[in-house]
């Protein structure tokens, strides 16, 4: 894959959601079960609340009503997070833009 020829060894994807859903998506998508790819569940958004990254934008959330997570991506190189990409911007808190 591109992403392998680059470097990137694994790809985790969390959301706030419980396991069922996440075991649905990763499905839904065609991932084998020995894919580096990865899908988590942040059942109560421990790990979202603890990377600072609730949605608790007034607009989404009067859409969405529970706490969801903003959309982000990050680099993690042995452990260490290089970068931090936020998919949000003033006209688009929710980043689905």
């Amino acid at each position: 894959s591109e992403l392998k020829a680059k470097g990137i060894n694994e790809v985790l994807i969390y959301c706030v959601n419980d396991g069922a859903v996440m075991l649905g998506w990763a499905k839904d998508q065609g991932l084998a079960s020995d894919s580096f790819i990865t899908f988590f569940a942040d059942t109560r958004g421990e790990v979202t609340r603890a990377l600072g990254m609730i949605l608790n934008h007034p607009g989404p959330m009067g859409v969405l009503g529970n706490p969801r997570s903003k959309r982000f991506s990050m680099l993690i190189d042995n452990g260490v997070i290089k970068t931090i990409n936020l998919a949000a911007a003033p006209d688009d808190p929710a980043g689905d833009n």
